[in-house]
């Protein structure tokens, strides 16, 4: 093999040729063109240059490091926003959401107002962490979110019309009465709502002529004037609508635990166990069968086969059998000779407290006991199967499998004796796993154990759809109208949720961590980079004698509505008050809001309805925010 040298030692050009002019062809022309010395000199320099250097010592450096580092600049707005989150004050907290918001803006607002430095993170970032939390979320809520749209979408509808409605009323108006400049009623229905969306909306207005501004005042100052209000507004509605939102049910003398666990009785149509594919679905519930060990001393056990107690016990299926210290091969079908110690898995109450005096003495053996004993849903895939009842199955079941729970079309049936099985159910066994194997082939199905594998392959393939189903655009009369990538990848993991209650092979289970993970992490990421980019805005709209006019109608505009929409979802259409929240926050556009009062209330109830009152404030602020600026 051809050869170099560099420094006394041998480089072989194979690796020459793989590594290092891959790397010139990066660094470009003008490097590749020296030696390779030279160019491999200006590669590594060039690796290097893009760490940009903390110039500056003490607080300003740390401040400059921040703005080089975007990812410190958010790990350090998470850790600080969580910590400063979890303290109380009278049972009133920030939550990580609001506190991971107002570090970010704090430590950008001083970067800028102390030091001159601007952060800028790209809004990629922030995109698609807002994304993951909502496709997170949408795999939580999805068996319920049908069955809420079935039980209040009119009180759904009707709650985000109210806050929409009233929020341009106060913005428009409010603008009006103060005696504000053109652009500024549109910049506040844009911040106090939290849609960026309409601004554009608004300077499409402009841009296309469809508002001319009034003689001395230019296009550009309209634009400024949008600008300022959102910036404005948008912070203090933020805030202010995170606190609204967690505390509104205790503010109307309602306990959110305990009205999220009603909810989510009412939602669950009585079931009592989370639905196939569902997080949380495959552990293990409470059951009154445990396994026990026992001494052979009976004649009635002594000298029988396996196959032979099968047929004579069935209620006492044996499990494992131990005989001078080794286990017995069970599919030898071995005869059970005295002093045997066997493993038996029955019900506590009715069957081995007495099997003491039908077995003998009982062992307290760790090689016997120790039978793993595993949760699966099994779906019924044999026709021959149907009609069957739960008895007719557990008679000629496999030992020690129990029935835990029976689901049909995502919903959760009463389970007894006489509980008929059809072909698609799905039924959820306990039991040995070779067992439960036994009892899936039989059933015509395969077993879906509880995993900790990753399921990017169908997050990242539904919320592609869900995103490009999100940007779709239908432009009527200069308004362009979209569903939201917001709210389409939560309708993605909605879908995939519902699907997979009832057929559990199609991906899934979803661990439950990981699936929290992606909900934390992705919202309070999102906030950390949003925070950063507003930051500067508001100390660039820091100046003038509007300033209080806007924060007073941005916030007016932010949690008017909201706080009377939630009042009407209780009151005329009776809705549960974490439902009513959720709805609210829905047709307020927050997803931090919804995080908090996920938080408050210790559940994802609160998520069925902000979809329904998420997509059509959506749809109906953007037509409203082109009309402030038309009028205006």
């Amino acid at each position: 093999m051809a050869r170099l040298t560099a420094g006394g030692r041998a480089i072989p050009v194979f690796w020459l040729r793989h590594l290092v002019l891959p790397l010139l062809f990066v660094a470009g022309p003008a490097e590749a063109q020296g030696t390779t010395s030279d160019a491999s000199i200006n590669v590594v320099g060039q690796i290097f240059s893009r760490i940009e250097p903390v110039t500056e010592a003490g607080i300003h450096g740390f401040f400059q490091l921040l703005g080089t580092q975007p990812i410190a600049f958010v790990l350090l707005t998470l850790a600080l926003g969580t910590l400063i989150g979890k303290f109380s004050l009278k049972t009133i907290s920030l939550g990580s959401t609001a506190g991971t918001l107002l570090v970010g803006i704090l430590l950008s607002m001083i970067a800028q107002a102390a030091y001159g430095i601007t952060y800028a993170i790209p809004d990629i970032l922030s995109s698609f962490m807002l994304l993951l939390f909502m496709y997170a979320l949408g795999l939580k809520v999805g068996p319920q979110f049908f069955s809420g749209l079935r039980k209040g979408g009119l009180a759904f509808v009707a709650i985000g019309l109210i806050v929409w409605s009233l929020n341009w009323l106060i913005c428009y108006f409010g603008a009006a009465l103060a005696g504000l400049a053109p652009g500024y009623a549109t910049g506040l229905i844009s911040g106090s709502y939290t849609i960026t969306a309409i601004l554009g909306v608004g300077q499409g207005a402009l841009t296309s002529g469809a508002y001319t501004p009034p003689p001395g005042t230019t296009v550009e100052e309209v634009g400024a004037n949008m600008a300022a209000a959102y910036a404005i507004s948008y912070v203090l509605s933020t805030v202010g609508i995170i606190l609204l939102i967690r505390y509104l049910p205790r503010i109307f003398g309602h306990d959110a635990a305990a009205d999220a666990r009603l909810a989510e009785a009412e939602f669950s149509g009585g079931g009592t166990h989370p639905v196939p594919g569902a997080p949380g679905a495959l552990k293990m519930a409470f059951s009154s069968y445990d396994v026990r060990a026992f001494s052979v001393t009976h004649d009635g056990f002594i000298g029988h086969t396996l196959a032979q107690l099968a047929e004579t016990f069935p209620e006492i299926p044996i499990l494992r059998v131990a005989r001078d210290g080794n286990t017995l091969d069970l599919t030898s079908n071995p005869t059970l000779r005295k002093n045997d110690i066997v493993a038996v898995r029955a019900d506590v109450h009715d069957l081995i407290l007495k099997d003491g005096e039908l077995i003998g003495p009982e062992s307290d053996d760790p090689l016997v006991r120790n039978v793993p004993i595993e949760v699966a849903d099994v779906h019924v895939g044999a026709h021959g199967i149907s009609g069957k009842t739960i008895a007719e199955l557990s008679m000629a079941g496999e030992r020690g499998v129990t029935v835990q729970a029976l689901f049909r079309t995502g919903n959760e049936l009463p389970l007894g004796p006489k509980t008929d099985v059809q072909f698609g159910d799905v039924l959820r066994l306990t039991g040995p796993d070779g067992a439960i194997r036994n009892a899936a082939k039989r059933l015509g199905g395969r077993v879906i154990l509880p995993t900790m594998r990753s399921e990017v392959l169908y997050l990242a393939l539904a919320m592609l759809v869900g995103y490009l189903a999100g940007i779709a655009t239908i432009t009527i009369s200069g308004i362009p109208f979209a569903l939201g990538t917001s709210a389409s990848v939560i309708l993605a993991g909605v879908g995939v949720s519902y699907f997979r209650s009832r057929n559990p092979e199609f991906g899934g289970p979803v661990n439950e961590g990981a699936r929290s993970f992606l909900q934390d992490f992705g919202l309070n990421a999102f906030v950390a980079v949003l925070s950063a980019n507003v930051g500067p805005k508001v100390i660039s709209a820091l100046g003038g004698h509007t300033i209080l006019w806007l924060a007073i109608i941005g916030l007016a505009g932010a949690l008017v509505p909201p706080l009377i929409a939630f009042w009407v979802g209780i009151k005329f259409f009776g809705l549960n008050s974490v439902i009513s929240d959720g709805a609210t926050t829905g047709a307020r556009n927050s997803t931090p809001g919804l995080n908090a009062i996920m938080e408050q209330s210790g559940s994802s109830i609160a998520a069925v309805p902000y979809p329904v009152s998420y997509a059509l404030t959506t749809v109906l602020s953007l037509i409203g925010g082109y009309f402030s600026m038309i009028l205006s």
